[in-house]
């Protein structure tokens, strides 16, 4: 099977690359290294051609909504009109658990990705997945308030990056779904928890508070709208179906994460 990879570069895109070689999947990576930008669309259309699959795992680094939403309304829509033309008969994205609940920040951009997908040319499925257990090290650089690392509250259930990596292979080799699905990691967690246990283990000292983040989005990593769920609600025009099985769970626990990373 020929995939496209768009995003191929990044952390899940890495890891999406070689669980698929490693099945025996030919695979064409869309990132501008490999000369293809997807914001103007040059060298999409050589790259999806002849694909069986799209996987748009891609990413931008911001926390304005607007950006967000600038960033993937574009990009989505540049690979499903390649794959349009390319009769590409399948087209897989991941989203993120909890973006129809708060579509806000660089969640509204996700949540912008999804509807263009479900209103796009193309049969498609989307996994979405909860944070990776990476989230912990991520959030330990960027949430800071002057000298200090702060912790912000929130309920998650993250997931070994590499099991999201491979049911997004799975879902790729089989049938568009028409819908969503979740995957979330085996146990819930705190972040303020995974936050302070990881940089004990990799030697950082200091105190770091745990803060409650104002705002609605700061109420949805408190009050659980960021978890999984059994049923997933469609989109408000009722686009797309719904897969309604139970919630795909990884295996790797937060703390096997942190001993397989840190030793």
């Amino acid at each position: 099977m020929r995939i496209a990879l768009a995003g191929g570069t990044g952390l899940m895109g890495t890891l999406v690359g070689t669980e698929a070689r490693a099945r025996g999947h030919d695979v064409v990576v869309l990132a501008r290294s490999h000369g293809v930008d997807l914001m103007t669309g040059a060298g999409v259309d050589d790259a999806v051609r002849g694909a069986d699959v799209v996987i748009d795992v891609t990413n931008v680094g911001t926390l304005k909504a607007d950006d967000s939403v600038d960033f993937f309304d574009a990009v989505t829509r540049t690979l499903l009109a390649a794959g349009q033309r390319a009769d590409v008969p399948h087209h897989v994205a991941l989203s993120i658990v909890g973006v129809d609940r708060a579509p806000v920040g660089y969640y509204a951009g996700k949540r912008a990705q999804e509807v263009a997908i479900e209103n796009g040319p193309l049969e498609w499925s989307t996994l979405r997945a909860t944070q990776f257990h990476e989230f912990a090290p991520q959030m330990y650089a960027s949430a800071r308030l002057g000298p200090l690392h702060i912790a912000p509250k929130m309920r998650t259930q993250p997931i070994a990056a590499r099991e999201v990596a491979a049911r997004l292979v799975d879902i790729a080799e089989g049938p568009a779904r028409g819908g969503y699905l979740e995957i979330a990691g085996p146990r819930e967690e705190s972040l303020v928890d995974m936050m302070r246990r990881w940089a004990a283990a990799t030697g950082r000292r200091g105190w770091m508070p745990a803060v409650a983040l104002p705002g609605r989005f700061g109420k949805a990593q408190r009050d659980g709208s960021l978890l999984p769920t059994d049923t997933i609600e469609g989109s408000a025009g009722g686009l797309g179906t719904v897969d309604r099985g139970t919630v795909d769970r990884g295996t790797e626990t937060f703390a096997d994460w942190l001993r397989r990373t840190t030793g």
